[in-house]
């Protein structure tokens, strides 16, 4: 297919009306610290770690309080390191106190780089249209074969290295730009472009195989047609350069015969596209028979929608091991297996199940915040330590963390999947906290050694999933079975015991915890404040093997002595109470309730302990 160009259509097809601005395009280490900054001319702005610059880099403690002063010029922009920044500033690897920059060049400081960018606002009329106007459909370039096939295959095969390696996005653009450069051989310039909300054209990075060619400047109808009408490959076609050279209207745009762009749609940058462009020295085909001279667009369409899909894909995977990252501080393995690759979020949608509840607390955290008024900071940071160790058993077990109050950490079992073992997994949580605890307790260096800690277990029908209002949600759990978690490890600081838990979770692991792992000791009948049902609470022990723990006859004989407590026997409880080694401290409550009427349980005894508050 070839195309005549007659002297009339030369001067419709080039007629635009375009706005040039510059921007600066900033990218730090974490893909969370970009920014953009639109520049004007004859502005001077300082940059700096400072939140008073007029670009301020907070992210990076390599860059000083005000680290350079910037001065636009029409379209370029003066760079000039102040005297009292610490660190050099590279360009094009060298250190350089001073220099200029056009758009396209970057410069870096410590972690961060600095590109600048020439976004287009393109006016287009319907004479601006191309001679020629390709919009290539899927698998439709399935059947095109490489005149140089190995040669593409060798620059595909480092394209995943090549975009896991880069630093940030400006580094993934350089790279992909001098790799496109390779593989299309024919094209004579490659770029990085994307819309912004005003549909202008930014190129974040563009290279051109000369530099002495000049600047590069885009079909800014071309972007919008691929990367937001289409979201197709489209090839515009104008004509070869030396036929319209003469002509008075002769734009930038026929700087190239002819330039296609890729979208690429990879959920973290938006969509943004490559964009190559060349020239033709003969009459355009859009293919080449096997063997015949001259440019295969084809061919060079499917390699750079090749390079676009691994791009995509690879991106996609980073962004998806992100989330999964983020995800892992709130659900054990099991929970982020089901939720999918997808992320479907409708398995965390609210509902009512079967759910045992942890509630972790810090003893004593009202003296501490007091005793350290002057460095709270400090206390914070210990605070946070220590809901660090909470939360990484309960996770370790299969649990989820649904909430974090001041000292507190609330975790739960039995969603999004109900499991027999729940309340099992929820105890050995416990268990590894309190023997943390424990542990940390001998060692008088440590930050978190004068801290303790109670612990609260409760089983029963709640709602779990994701739960708040339409502007703010977060998963976590509702219901009684939080309320009595939550009031049993108040109780643990009058029963004296680190963990405590109600008769459903207690009943649970009598039958299936082997004893190897943890032990029930049921302590009292108690009506805690505020609620009208009385619950028996149990401590959740040790096994026997470990030190100083109480024996299996010692809790056999501490039990009977609660029997006898509860039917009112009192004196018989208070014998067995002293059978109990004196290093014990739960006896002490159950001692000093019998010890109060003289060993005589009240006329209206009804084996209950009722609280007053809290």
């Amino acid at each position: 297919m070839g195309l005549k160009i007659t002297e009339n259509l030369k001067s419709q097809f080039y007629q635009k009306r375009e706005i040039f601005l510059l921007e600066l395009m900033i990218y730090g280490s974490n893909p969370q610290n970009s920014s953009r900054i639109s520049l004007q001319n004859s502005q001077e702005l300082i940059l700096g770690r400072s939140h008073d610059a007029d670009i301020p880099v907070p992210w990076d403690d390599r860059i000083s309080r005000k680290h350079a002063v910037l001065t636009v010029q029409q379209k370029q922009v003066s760079v000039k390191k102040l005297s009292t920044a610490e660190n050099h500033i590279f360009l094009a690897g060298s250190e350089q106190d001073e220099f200029l920059i056009e758009p396209g060049n970057a410069f870096v400081i410590g972690s961060t780089s600095f590109q600048l960018v020439e976004s287009l606002s393109s006016f287009s009329s319907p004479r601006e249209s191309p001679l020629e106007e390709v919009t290539f459909k899927p698998n439709e370039l399935l059947k095109v074969r490489y005149r140089d096939a190995d040669q593409r295959i060798d620059v595909l095969a480092h394209l995943p290295e090549l975009i896991l390696d880069a630093r940030n996005d400006a580094d993934l653009f350089h790279r992909l730009v001098t790799m496109l450069l390779s593989g299309v051989k024919h094209a004579d310039a490659v770029a990085v472009v994307r819309l912004n909300d005003d549909d202008r054209v930014e190129v974040p990075f563009w290279e051109r195989r000369r530099q002495t060619q000049g600047g590069f400047r885009p079909s800014g109808r071309l972007v919008l047609e691929a990367v937001k009408k289409s979201r197709r490959t489209v090839l515009h076609v104008w004509a070869a350069k030396d036929e319209l050279q003469h002509q008075e209207d002769y734009t930038v745009v026929a700087e190239f015969d002819w330039a296609f762009c890729t979208p690429i749609e990879d959920g973290s940058s938006g969509t943004w596209g490559l964009y190559v462009a060349g020239e033709l020295n003969h009459p355009f085909q859009l293919t080449v028979p096997q063997g015949a001279g001259g440019i295969d667009l084809q061919a060079d369409v499917k390699f750079t929608e090749l390079v676009a899909s691994i791009v995509k894909s690879v991106r996609r995977l980073n962004q998806l091991e992100r989330q999964q990252a983020g995800l892992r501080q709130f659900f054990a393995p099991p929970i982020l297996a089901a939720i999918g690759d997808n992320l479907n979020t409708e398995i965390l949608e609210p509902r009512e199940c079967d759910v045992t509840v942890l509630f972790c607390d810090l003893r004593g955290f009202s003296q501490h915040a007091e005793d350290s008024s002057g460095d709270l900071i400090g206390l914070l940071g210990r605070v946070s330590q220590a809901l660090g160790i909470m939360t990484s058993h309960i996770l370790e077990f299969g649990g989820v963390t649904g909430d974090f109050q001041g000292d507190a950490a609330l975790g739960f079992w039995g969603w999004p999947f109900s499991s027999d073992l729940a309340p099992l997994d929820a105890c050995r949580a416990a268990l590894a906290i309190r023997a943390a605890f424990e542990q940390i307790k001998l060692q008088s260096d440590h930050p978190l050694c004068d801290f303790r800690m109670g612990i609260g277990i409760a089983h029963g029908r709640a709602v779990a999933g994701k739960i708040g209002t339409s502007d703010q949600v977060k998963v976590t759990v509702f219901g009684p079975v939080v309320n009595l978690a939550s009031r049993l490890e108040g109780l643990t600081k009058h029963l004296r015991v680190p963990v405590l838990m109600d008769e459903a979770t207690a009943q649970i692991v009598r039958d299936k915890m082997d004893r190897q792992e943890g032990r029930v000791r049921k302590l009292a009948q108690i009506l805690p404040y505020g609620m009208e049902k009385p619950v028996i609470v149990s401590e959740l022990l040790p096994p026997e093997s470990q030190s100083e723990t109480l024996t299996d006859e010692q809790v056999a004989c501490y039990e009977t002595a609660v029997d006898y407590f509860i039917r009112g026997q009192w004196e018989e409880s208070f014998r067995l109470l002293h059978a109990i080694p004196p290093s014990d401290r739960a006896q002490d409550f159950l001692a000093l309730q019998i010890a109060r009427t003289n060993r005589v349980a009240p006329v209206d005894w009804d084996g209950t302990i009722k609280f007053d508050s809290k």
